[in-house]
Order: structure tokens, then C-alpha cells, then sequence
């Protein structure tokens, strides 16, 4: 929610541009009006706002900077959960199921591919003095400990869809001796790159069984949008300078553009339909609201008002494909791949608040339903 500081201009001095009068007696908010600015807020007509002049103002309408569609929104919070339709929209709610991992999970019968994101890798190491850091943190060696055959294939990190998905398709082939079939578990963009494989770039070296995809942008993501527009980004002016950066280091930046709500809609999902011959299913997640220092605060705060809820970069809206398995309350765009902030977490214990989340027990459950399914 956010709580729009009225501030009083004078000519006397520049300081009371930004500080806001103390000398006048100022009602203190109550609940009910919060809800009420929040519904005024989030019922309007769709249109694109600008920032305010001074700084202060724009500080604090800054989750008010994009383009927002007419919704029936009512308080923001997930504390009153049985009060908010919102929540409803999200059909099965998940919320402690993997807290804990089970003792028994059933072994699926072919490899799992693990697709990352956009910015992902399988393995990074900074240092030979320091351990690498893998992107599916721990899943990995989860899954074979379970039984499982794990691939982690890399692929371009922000180059296009269709180069991503060719990447995928040749770590494919790459595999010898080539299994009966593979099933995907992708996160993020890897479920996009996955769809393209298996729509466009047949015949595939081996077949696909089924594609779970876990918070992938579906129907794009409105902050993709936010940051692509001149009008209403103020981190606009900065994407030439990283773009060129990309392009010196010999990355791609299509992948932004891609990932736009109108180029999902009338782009990728028109000439991308699902294979008869392949499952499909999708988990999406929702974070109440982001840590104070989470560099997701401000993603999820554009998204929150355009979208609903949402993980810090993908809606659950935008997240639902195929057979939806539910959505993960409570669980943020990297907790979804075992990036918890573990410091976060211990004092979070310290004061009495039990874990929600595991993504080793995520992820196992994905093999064991998989299993269960046939694959």
C-alpha cells in the first residue's frame, strides 16, 4: 500500500519543497481510510501516470508509475487473506505444504532438465578460493539423491527467446545415449524458452514427456513494461548504458522486450500453441511484501497495483499455463530457487515465525508428482 505525504510549498525556502509541514495539526490515518485510498487507488481507469515534479512526492508515488488496468482490489495484505478477493483468483493456495521435507518420495522414470531464468547459469564461480555458486541452489543434488537424473543446462542469460530455446534443443541432443524422453521443470524465463523449443524447433532429439514450469511469465510481466517506457520509468534513461554493457561483455538484450505483457499477447502466445503430445502444468507464488532492503520491493509494488498478486517480477496471472497446480503463498521470485535470505530467516525464528517454504521440498514433490503421473 502505499501512503501518499502531503506536502505544503512556501517561497521562503527551498527545504519545505521536500519536508512536509509539522506546524499543522495532521490526522493520523486510520485503517479504514487506508483501505478506502487503496480501493480509490486501484479502481481507477486505466492510464499512464508521470511522476510528481519534486522529489519527496515522487519518492513516494513511485508504485504508481505504470500502466494500470481497472480492478476490484480491496486491502493489499495477505494478513486478511478470507478478506481479499484477490486471493480467490488463485485457485489452489499453498501455503506451508512444503515447509518440511517428507521422508519418501517417488523416483520419476526420466531425466528432469532444469531450465533457468533469464540471468541464470548452472554453475558460477567467482574465485577458486571461494565454492561456486549454482543457480538451482542445492536442487540439484537433491533430485539425484533421490533417485532422479538431473540436467542443468546453460543458455544464453538475456538473449531472445528463440536463442535460449536453440541452446536448450542442442543441450538436448548433447545427451548420449539419449533417454526414452525427458520431462522440464523450468523457473522464470526458462519456461518460455522451453514452450519455443517444443512449438518451433522440431523434430526434437528426444521427446518431451511434460513441461512444469514454476513462475514463468506466461502473459509477460508489467514491470518488463514499466521499464521499457520513457513516459513513466525513471530507470528508462539507464538502458542504453546497460544494453551496451551487455553487447561489450557479448550478451544479448532481446530478452527485455520479450518479456512485455504486449509482446506475450500478441507475439509468442498466438504462434505458440501447446503440443498434443505434451503435459503441461504450471505453480505460480505471491509475496506479501518485500523485505525493506529486497531489490524486488519496487518490482513487486508495480505489479501488486497492475497485475495483483505476485512473487517480485511475475504475477500469478501471468503465471498460470496448462494444468495450474496451485500458488505458493509467502514465497518470493528467488526463494522459488533456493535464494532465501537466510539471515532474514534465523531472526524471523528468533522471534517465533516458522519457516514456510523449503524449495528442496518443492522441488522433490515435482519429481514425486511427475512420478506419480507416468513420467
Amino acid at each position: 500500500m502505499v501512503q501518499q505525504i502531503a506536502c505544503t510549498r512556501t517561497v521562503t525556502s527551498p527545504i519545505s519543497d521536500f519536508v512536509p509541514r509539522c506546524d499543522i495539526p495532521q490526522p493520523q490515518p486510520s485503517i479504514a481510510n487506508c483501505i478506502h485510498a487503496t480501493r480509490s487507488s486501484m479502481n481507477r481507469s486505466t492510464i499512464w501516470r508521470k511522476a510528481p515534479a519534486f522529489p519527496l512526492a515522487r519518492h513516494t508515488c513511485r508504485a504508481q508509475w505504470h500502466h494500470v488496468p481497472r480492478r476490484n482490489f480491496t486491502c493489499s495484505s495477505f494478513l486478511h487473506r478470507e478478506h481479499d478477493p484477490r486471493i480467490k483468483a488463485l485457485d489452489r493456495e499453498i501455503s506451508d505444504d512444503y515447509a518440511i521435507i517428507r521422508e519418501k518420495y517417488d523416483t520419476p522414470k526420466y531425466p528432469i532438465v532444469l531450465a533457468h531464468g533469464l540471468f541464470g547459469f548452472a554453475e558460477l564461480r567467482l574465485s577458486p578460493y571461494f565454492p561456486a555458486v549454482e543457480y538451482w541452489h542445492g536442487i540439484r543434488d537433491a533430485l539425484t539423491a533421490q533417485g532422479a537424473t538431473v540436467l542443468t543446462p546453460t543458455v544464453p542469460p538475456s538473449s531472445s527467446i528463440a536463442d535460449r530455446a536453440a541452446a536448450l534443443r542442442s543441450a538436448l541432443e548433447a545427451q548420449s545415449p539419449a533417454p526414452e524422453a525427458f520431462t522440464i521443470v523450468a523457473h522464470s524465463m526458462g519456461g518460455l524458452d522451453a514452450r519455443y523449443m517444443l512449438s518451433h524447433l522440431e523434430p526434437l532429439p528426444v521427446r518431451v514427456a511434460a513441461l512444469v514450469t514454476v513462475a514463468t511469465p506466461h502473459r509477460g510481466s508489467a514491470f518488463a513494461d514499466y521499464l521499457l517506457d520513457e513516459e513513466v520509468s525513471p530507470l528508462h534513461q539507464y538502458l542504453p548504458r546497460l544494453y551496451q554493457t551487455f553487447e561489450k561483455a557479448g550478451l544479448g538484450t532481446a530478452a527485455f522486450s520479450q518479456l512485455t505483457r504486449r509482446y506475450m499477447a500478441e507475439e509468442f502466445n498466438p504462434s505458440t500453441p501447446d503440443r498434443p503430445d505434451v503435459r503441461y502444468f504450471s505453480y505460480g507464488a505471491a509475496v506479501e511484501q518485500p523485505a525493506l532492503l529486497s531489490p524486488f520491493r519496487h518490482p513487486h509494488a508495480v505489479m501488486t497495483q497492475a497485475e495483483g498478486p505476485n512473487d517480485g517480477l511475475v504475477s500469478v496471472e501471468s503465471s498460470h499455463w496448462g494444468t495450474y497446480k496451485g500458488t505458493l503463498v509467502g514465497v518470493s521470485h528467488l526463494d522459488l530457487i533456493n535464494w532465501s535470505n537466510r539471515v532474514g530467516w534465523t531472526v524471523r525464528e528468533w522471534m517465533g515465525i516458522k519457516k514456510n517454504f523449503n524449495a528442496i521440498a518443492f522441488y522433490l514433490d515435482i519429481a514425486d508428482m511427475l512420478a506419480k503421473e507416468g513420467y
